[in-house]
């Protein structure tokens, strides 16, 4: 069985909706299925308790208030009442299609990392789970309506007790990097990574950013967002990196992870070179007057 665990924004408008869905969503996974929901924020004891889940207030946080995800993945390894944990973000709605595909991978290698690129939709009611069909209908909706995002976004990680027990530098929690490292590490310790987007859809319900001052690109740049990219220290792994793939016929090795690492390479070469060409024309630039050039985007 699974022990789900995440930490909720606080739980008011439209993100206490969808907060509300995604956890009812859990807990039908499974009679058994354990939730645990971190944090102090604000209705997440009334919620967890009006839902059946867990609450855990203590929490580590940064300076700046911030959950740390050493601490959600410490603490869920040492609280879980079962033996295979799920990290997912408080937004990310599941069907049944999620605890049959984590079944199938653990009989098939007991120490993996499972995880799936997410689809956005747009979502700004309750749903109805008292409905037998909820799940197909969620699904019929994805399919019609929703977005496929890139493998550099990853949205929920299923990994058996033990796996990452203080293994996980100080990430703050809604900051951008700590899936992409989570990955690598995994990668590194020579642990199977399994893509299981083909028969898991997993379902991002659309939000605004208005819980932090500068929106979306405030989430992407702000000092949290740069102390995450040091933590990361070049240590960046998508799902394109995963050694396999689940598909409805049983688990591939995924070949093209070779392909995806070499382009990572090459890549990481280039912005090298031109970040060193542009440091040794700098002196010349400015004396022709032609100021700094824009680098290559950084990843994600």
């Amino acid at each position: 069985m699974i022990t789900f665990f995440s930490t909720p924004k606080p739980f008011r408008g439209h993100i206490g909706i969808i907060q509300r869905n995604a956890i009812r969503s859990w807990k039908l996974a499974h009679p058994d299925a354990e939730v645990i929901l971190f944090g102090d924020e604000e209705g997440a004891e009334e919620v967890a308790q009006e839902l059946g889940a867990r609450h855990e207030a203590e929490v580590d946080r940064n300076s700046l208030g911030t959950p740390l995800l050493s601490s959600l993945f410490d603490r869920a390894d040492r609280l879980a009442r079962h033996e295979r944990l799920c990290f997912l973000n408080a937004d990310i709605l599941l069907t049944d299609d999620f605890l049959a595909a984590c079944s199938r991978v653990s009989q098939m290698h007991e120490r993996t990392l499972m995880v799936g690129r997410r689809c956005d939709v747009n979502i700004t009611e309750p749903l109805d789970f008292s409905q037998p069909d909820w799940g197909e209908r969620l699904r019929s909706l994805a399919r019609e309506r929703g977005k496929l995002r890139p493998p550099q976004w990853i949205d929920f990680f299923v990994f058996p007790r033990g796996l990452l027990y203080q293994r996980i530098p100080p990430f703050a929690v809604g900051r951008p990097g700590y899936d992409n490292w989570l990955l690598w590490k995994v990668r590194s310790m020579r642990v199977p990574v399994v893509d299981a987007t083909r028969v898991v859809l997993a379902i991002h319900q659309n939000h605004d950013y208005s819980h932090h001052p500068g929106g979306q690109q405030g989430l992407w740049q702000d000092v949290e967002a740069k102390q995450n990219y040091t933590l990361l220290d070049g240590h960046f792994a998508t799902i394109d990196n995963a050694t396999h793939r689940l598909a409805p016929d049983g688990l591939h090795p995924n070949y093209y992870h070779w392909v995806a690492r070499a382009k990572r390479k090459v890549s990481g070469a280039q912005n090298a070179a031109w970040f060193g060409l542009l440091s040794m024309t700098r002196p010349l630039r400015r004396w022709l007057g032609l100021g700094q050039r824009h680098s290559p985007e950084a990843p994600r």
